[in-house]
């Protein structure tokens, strides 16, 4: 147990429950006073704690959740989400789609037992996004999960491997992947991955690493990249699938129609990426 909730978590939860009150009142176009009395705080303070987790303020932070702007990340005037991401600089930079994961599928043994042959370490953090649970092997980091209202993390991680033995570790594979959430982007190249999939889910895992960061596929756009336009239902699927938040970014494929569709770690935090992202390297610092 925490004897205190962190900070930055309380921050976030109190970002999260505005994006919410944003979404559930876009049309009425919400002032800055309506959005921190949703959240029981004063405007002012409010505003404070805004520019310090998301870096702008609220009122452009607005722009990143809205339609307009998903639409724009996703269809522009042909294009491609490549040029797109060098237009903004990002393609010269350290950014996550330049990442290369060592991505190691577990043995078929592994995957249809439960894990009863694996040790898994985890711990759990405190990030900009609220709390994570982070679980690794002896081969690389094996899950990354928020907390939601619905689920715990380690709720989860339990799921995914019944017959696994849990030690309540930190150790170096997970040190690695957490310096994501400080924008730590030297150590990517030796970040490791050990994963329980079938070969289309991992294929499809892969693929969403080529998505830059500040930038959006659709469902469809992932499949016609993986050589079967046809299969973006089976995308979704294995999408819904991927075991690593955020580092595998699942939160970077929306509808085609621009709407942010669903997402397991909730679809409120999903809001929150997508404009974090966006702020962080579009908008005005």
């Amino acid at each position: 147990m925490f004897k205190a909730m962190d900070q930055n978590v309380l921050n976030y939860e109190r970002v999260e429950k505005a994006i919410a009150f944003i979404r559930a009142n876009a049309l009425q176009q919400p002032s800055l006073a309506e959005i921190a009395d949703a959240v029981h705080v004063s405007p002012h303070h409010f505003q404070r704690i805004f520019v310090e987790w998301a870096g702008v303020s609220p009122k452009k932070f607005l722009q990143y959740l809205s339609l307009n702007h998903a639409k724009q990340l996703i269809i522009n005037d042909g294009v491609t989400l490549f040029d797109a991401a060098h237009e903004v600089g990002l393609s010269a930079s350290s950014r996550l789609h330049d990442l290369f994961v060592n991505i190691e599928g577990m043995t078929p043994g592994e995957y249809k037992n439960g894990g009863a042959l694996l040790t898994i370490n985890y711990s759990k953090k405190t990030t900009c996004f609220g709390y994570v649970v982070i679980a690794s092997t002896a081969k690389g980091v094996c899950f990354m999960g928020f907390d939601t209202p619905n689920l715990s993390a380690f709720t989860d991680l339990r799921n995914r491997f019944p017959n696994a033995t849990f030690v309540d570790q930190f150790d170096d594979f997970q040190d690695k992947a957490l310096g994501i959430f400080k924008n730590n982007w030297t150590d990517l190249s030796a970040i490791k991955l050990h994963l329980k999939g079938t070969e289309f889910q991992l294929k499809v895992w892969r693929a969403l690493l080529n998505i830059p960061s500040a930038s959006l596929s659709t469902y469809g756009q992932l499949a016609n990249d993986l050589g079967n336009a046809k299969a973006s239902r089976a995308v979704g699927t294995a999408i819904g699938s991927n075991p690593i938040a955020y580092l595998i970014p699942c939160h970077r494929v929306i509808q085609s129609s621009g709407h942010l569709g669903g997402y397991m770690w909730d679809v409120n935090r999903k809001s929150a990426l997508i404009a974090w992202e966006s702020a962080q390297y579009l908008g005005e610092k």
